[in-house]
């Protein structure tokens, strides 16, 4: 099973005894459809509903794990509208356009199963009436704003192998001055070049990156095993292929990894930190990798770039060359229509391959 489905599988459990009884029939119901990652979100989208509830006088219940099914027969579309208004403007932290709607989903689909597929004893419907069916949620991410917002903030062309090349030798030249920074170069940088060229050469999610073990890695066919995102059968792992520009960077970092980072033989990890003060290495973490990216990106000159934007470059250029079909089997996503994306994103770059070989 993955670290990070695991971890989200042991704290949804813990969460969601504090939720009411209908509730957790709900997301009993989705269990076999949704990751717990997903579901997980569900929990935190309704902690913070029912919690406005209580908050506002809506609900009497003591906690809301006593929020009845009336409570939410009984609401009016004007507590809905209160409820959009308090995340985008009352809310700490005001939400973005995107997590609203996302929230308002997650209750949607709460309302609808009350309303519509779960049955009291007499075989009718637990929810009597439901005010989310009168709530229009806009579709916020249309693959050419997304990738409109993308434009110019990912590595193109040459940039993917001189961001790699960056890693291995411009960043210690740029810090050589200051001393911790160049120890920590010296002691990463193998490694640290092998996690962004794999991205950059696979499309690999960071999530799926951090969760690799040596045994996934069949290095001479360029083939990986990874969980991926929305697959709930947790004995498959899917077959991912990498570039061949990968390949040399994998083997030096495993040529390394086991005398540089005090690796005991037990730990399965992939890709591993040494901690300071640490006898021995354990597995990297999501934050690691990103804060990691991150800061090469800045000397780098691409102050925007992250990890996941990483995906996004090997992905455009991955698409440049296959159809939309292989770069949605690649990327591992559900449908085409986010795969899309990288139709919009070549646009440009299409454009003016085709002004370069009139020129030339």
């Amino acid at each position: 099973m993955s670290i990070q489905k695991n971890s989200d599988r042991k704290n949804l459990d813990q969460r969601l005894h504090l939720m009411p009884w209908f509730v957790q029939q709900f997301i009993d119901y989705k269990r076999p459809d949704l990751s717990p990652s997903t579901l997980l979100e569900y929990i935190r989208d309704y902690e913070s509903f029912f919690g406005w509830l209580r908050a506002e006088g809506l609900s009497t219940a003591d906690s809301i794990a006593n929020i009845t099914l009336l409570d939410l027969e009984t609401l009016h579309m004007d507590s809905i509208t209160g409820y959009r208004l308090h995340l985008t403007t009352r809310a700490e932290g005001t939400n973005t356009r995107v997590t609203v709607s996302r929230k308002l989903s997650a209750l949607r689909s709460l309302f609808h199963y009350l309303s519509q597929i779960a049955e009291d004893e007499n075989f009718y419907p637990l929810l009597k009436r439901n005010i989310m069916a009168k709530v229009e949620i806009k579709r916020i991410h249309k693959p050419k704003d997304t990738a409109a917002k993308l434009k110019g903030k990912i590595l193109e062309d040459e940039e993917l192998l001189e961001f790699v090349g960056y890693i291995y030798e411009g960043y210690g030249r740029d810090v050589e001055a200051n001393k911790q920074a160049y120890y920590s170069f010296q002691l990463n940088r193998e490694r640290d070049a092998c996690i962004a060229s794999l991205i950059l050469n696979s499309g690999l999610r960071v999530s799926e990156v951090v969760n690799l073990n040596v045994d996934d890695l069949d290095i001479n066919n360029k083939l990986l095993y990874v969980y991926r995102k929305g697959n709930n059968d947790e004995t498959f792992k899917t077959p991912v292929y990498f570039r061949e520009q990968a390949k040399d960077d994998l083997a030096l970092y495993l040529s390394l990894r086991q005398t540089r980072y005090k690796t005991p033989k037990r730990e399965k990890a992939l890709f591993i930190a040494l901690p300071n003060g640490s006898q021995e290495g354990k597995r990297m973490t999501k934050r690691a990798i990103q804060e990691m990216i991150i800061k090469y990106a800045k000397r780098f000159g691409k102050p925007y770039l992250t990890v996941h934007k990483l995906r996004h470059s090997f992905a455009t250029d991955y698409y440049l060359q296959n159809d939309i079909y292989k770069t949605k089997e690649q990327l591992g996503h559900a449908s085409t229509e986010t795969t899309e994306v990288y139709a919009h994103l070549t646009d440009k770059t299409m454009s003016e391959a085709i002004e370069r070989r009139v020129e030339s």
